[in-house]
C-alpha cells in the first residue's frame, strides 16, 4: 500500500462542479440543435469514492474512484441516436454529438419516442438534505473496516471470515433538455458489511449483516454489524430440513422487502408493454388485503432514492401505488407510458422510498400470530415468473412453534404464486428496515408450500 493511497481524498465542491456539468449539457444541447436534431438530452454526472475490504484482519484492497462523463440522447423525427463520453473536454462532447445524431440516422422510428411534455416537468427542486459529504480518509476507513469485522470474529462460534468491507461515495448530476429544463442533483453514501462463517464441514454456515446510510454520522457503529453479523450466522448452526407441507410463513424485513420489489418489476411499464406482467390491466383491481398501503414517498429526507425529478426531468410526487390494497397506478417512465397509452408517472429511474406502511405489530407479535410455521429470513435462487406469477426459491430461517423460533432451518423451498401470496398477507410489522430504497417490516403470509424432506 503506497503512502499517495493514504492522502485524504478532498471533497468536490458541489457548485463549482455542478456549474461545470451545467456548462457541458448546455453546450451538448446546442450542439445537437445545429446538427439538426429536433428534440435532445442530456445527462452529465461526477462521482467520488472510497472503498476499503479487509480479511481476517489485513487490508485486501483499497481503492479510490473519481469519475466524469457525459450522455447525449438526440432524436431525428422520431428515429433515436445514444452516445457516451467519459471526457467532459468541449471536443469530446462534439464528437459526442455527433456520433448520436450518426446512429439516429440508422435506426428505426419508434413513435413513442421523444420527451416528457413541459407541463410534466418539474419546476420545484426543494433540499431533501442528501449531500453530506466527509474527507476521504483511508486510514480511518481502514480503521473501521478492521474493527468492524473483529468485533465479528469475538465470537467464539465464528470458524472463519469472507471480510468486512466499507464504502464512502458522492455524487452529482444535471439532467437537461431541449424542452428547456435543467436539474440538478446530488446526494452522498456510506455502507459497511461484514461477512461470517460458522462451523465446520457440511454444517458450517455463512450469514452477514451491513449497513447503508446517506449521513456518515447514520451509520451504525461498526462493531454493531461485525456483532450482529457474528449473531446471524452462529444462530443457523445446527439447521435440519422441514417435511413437505402447507405452512404458514413469515418473511423477515430483508426478504419482504424482495417480495415487494417482485410487485414493482411486474407493475413497471417495460414488462407491461411487453407483455411480460401477469399484473397487466389490473389496475383498479383488489391485489391486497383491505387493510395494506404501500407509499411512494420521493421527497422524503435523507431517502435512499429521493430525488425532485425523475429520469425524464418529470416531476415526483409522492403517491400511494397500493391503496387500502386496490392497485392505484403503474410505474411509467414517458416512454413506457406512450406504449401503453397512458401518462408517464415520474418513475423514470424506477420507484423511490417505497413504503410498505407497517401495521402495529412486533416481530414477536407476529411470531406469536403464527403460531406454527416457518420464519423466512433468507431466500436463494431466481425463482419468479413475472408472465405467470409463480414463485419458487429456496430458503432457510427457523422453525417456529407455539410462536417461538425452536430450530434453525436450511435447504427447503418454498412456493406459490404471487397473486395469492399479496391476497394471503395477514400481517405486516413495525419492524421497518429502512437501508434501502423499499422499505418493509416482516411480512405474516397465511399459506405457503414449503417442499423439504
Amino acid at each position: 500500500m503506497s503512502d499517495q493511497s493514504m492522502v485524504p481524498q478532498p471533497v468536490l465542491n458541489r457548485e463549482a462542479e455542478l456549474d461545470l456539468l451545467e456548462s457541458r449539457v448546455d453546450d451538448a444541447l446546442r450542439l445537437a440543435r445545429k446538427a439538426g436534431s429536433n428534440e435532445a438530452e442530456v445527462s452529465a454526472h461526477t462521482s467520488q469514492g472510497l472503498s476499503v475490504t479487509a480479511r481476517l484482519g489485513e487490508v485486501e484492497t483499497l481503492e479510490h474512484m473519481q469519475d466524469r462523463g457525459i450522455t447525449v440522447t438526440v432524436l431525428i423525427g422520431k428515429q433515436k441516436g445514444h452516445a457516451s463520453s467519459a471526457d467532459l473536454r468541449k471536443e469530446s462532447i462534439r464528437s459526442c454529438v455527433e456520433h448520436a445524431i450518426d446512429i439516429a440516422r440508422y435506426t428505426q422510428a419508434d413513435k413513442a419516442n421523444g420527451l416528457a411534455a413541459k407541463d410534466k416537468m418539474a419546476t420545484d427542486f426543494p433540499d431533501l438534505d442528501l449531500w453530506h459529504p466527509v474527507t476521504m480518509d483511508a486510514s480511518a476507513a481502514i480503521e473501521r473496516v478492521l474493527a468492524c469485522e473483529a468485533a465479528g470474529r469475538d465470537n467464539e462460534k465464528v470458524t472463519n471470515s469472507e471480510g468486512a468491507s466499507f464504502n464512502a461515495g458522492l455524487g452529482l448530476g444535471v439532467y437537461g433538455n431541449s424542452n428547456g429544463f435543467i436539474g440538478r442533483n446530488g446526494g452522498t453514501r456510506y455502507s459497511q458489511s461484514c461477512i461470517l462463517l460458522a462451523g465446520q464441514g457440511d454444517g458450517m454456515q455463512r450469514d452477514y449483516s451491513y449497513d447503508s446510510r446517506r449521513c456518515f454520522g447514520d451509520l451504525e457503529a461498526p462493531e454493531v454489524t461485525g456483532e450482529e453479523a457474528a449473531r446471524k450466522t452462529v444462530r443457523r448452526l445446527g439447521s435440519v430440513q422441514l417435511e413437505t407441507s402447507q405452512m404458514p410463513i413469515l418473511f423477515s424485513p430483508e426478504v419482504a422487502k424482495g417480495l415487494v420489489g417482485h410487485l414493482v418489476g411486474a407493475i413497471s411499464g417495460s414488462a407491461l408493454y411487453r407483455n411480460a406482467s401477469f399484473l397487466k390491466d389490473t389496475v383498479g383491481e383488489r391485489l391486497f388485503p383491505s387493510w395494506l398501503n404501500l407509499l411512494e414517498r420521493p421527497l422524503l429526507e435523507r431517502g435512499a432514492g429521493s430525488a425532485a425529478f425523475d429520469g425524464d426531468g418529470v416531476a415526483t410526487r409522492q403517491r400511494h401505488i397500493v391503496e387500502s390494497g386496490v392497485l392505484d397506478g403503474y410505474v411509467l417512465s414517458t416512454y413506457s407510458a406512450r406504449r401503453l397509452g397512458l401518462e408517464t408517472t415520474g418513475n423514470a429511474g424506477g420507484v423511490r422510498n417505497l413504503l410498505l406502511e407497517p401495521g402495529g405489530a412486533t416481530t414477536d407479535d407476529l411470531l406469536r400470530h403464527m403460531g406454527n410455521g416457518f420464519y423466512v429470513t433468507e431466500v436463494m435462487g431466481q425463482g419468479i415468473n413475472l408472465v405467470t406469477g409463480d414463485y419458487s426459491r429456496g430458503a432457510s430461517g427457523f422453525l417456529v412453534e407455539n410462536g417461538e423460533c425452536v430450530s434453525p432451518v436450511d435447504g427447503v423451498t418454498i412456493a406459490g404464486n404471487l397473486r395469492d401470496m399479496f391476497m394471503n398477507i395477514v400481517a405486516a410489522g413495525q419492524d421497518i428496515d429502512t437501508r434501502g430504497n423499499i422499505q418493509t417490516g416482516s411480512v405474516l403470509i397465511s399459506t405457503m408450500m414449503v417442499a423439504g424432506v
